[in-house]
């Protein structure tokens, strides 16, 4: 089939999603101005540069208290820091309850029953229980087209992995069990991998 988005997909659900996966899971933790933390999942995350190190990701709803989409938003525009959290699959259900609606003065944090500790180079709230994390300065705050869009971009302060995914100098990914979000309401655990040489190596 084909079809042009602008005029529509004919198709029970939307597939959109469904064709840009497995998607890693930015599990973001910021402050907001009265000292409160806020924790929600974001699944449109990537690494945007390697040196130095940044990373992006996009909000793409609102509330109507929000001036900028959500209160993950919201906090960052007002602090300028965030972090983001690996989401291990012994995670899971907690992750899905951080991604409800919450009213701002909820601590998804303390809903989950997570323990937290203070970040090393940023005023924020870190999961020990997250198998990695990364500790964040806002650079940009991008809005793209669209009533909600909005894409938000960092660069990496400092980096945090368990010692129990280590091995031989190298983050094990298989170790770590990341949650990965597909289309519709799916997900996948990643459990194994492959290694491929460039041409030339």
């Amino acid at each position: 089939m084909f079809y042009e988005p602008k005029n529509g997909h004919g198709l029970p659900h939307n597939p959109f999603n469904a064709l840009i996966v497995p998607r890693p899971i930015a599990w973001i933790s910021t402050r907001g101005s009265d000292g409160s933390d806020n924790l929600a999942p974001y699944s449109f995350f990537n690494g945007a540069a390697y040196e130095p190190p940044q990373v992006m990701f996009a909000s793409t709803s609102g509330k109507g208290d929000r001036k900028l989409g959500k209160d993950t938003l919201d906090n960052i525009n007002a602090n300028g820091v965030f972090c983001i959290h690996m989401v291990g699959d012994t995670l899971t259900d907690a992750m899905n309850l951080t991604s409800g609606s919450y009213p701002r003065d909820v601590d998804e944090i303390a809903l989950a029953d997570l323990e937290r500790v203070e970040c090393n180079t940023i005023a924020a709230a870190r999961l020990p229980a997250a198998p990695a994390a990364l500790e964040c300065k806002l650079t940009r705050i991008t809005r793209l087209p669209g009533d909600e869009n909005l894409v938000c971009f960092g660069e990496v302060t400092g980096i945090h992995l368990h010692d129990d995914c280590m091995v031989d100098g190298m983050f094990d990914i298989t170790l770590a069990r990341p949650l990965a979000r597909l289309g519709y309401r799916d997900y996948t655990v990643v459990t194994d991998k492959f290694t491929l040489n460039r041409p030339g190596e």
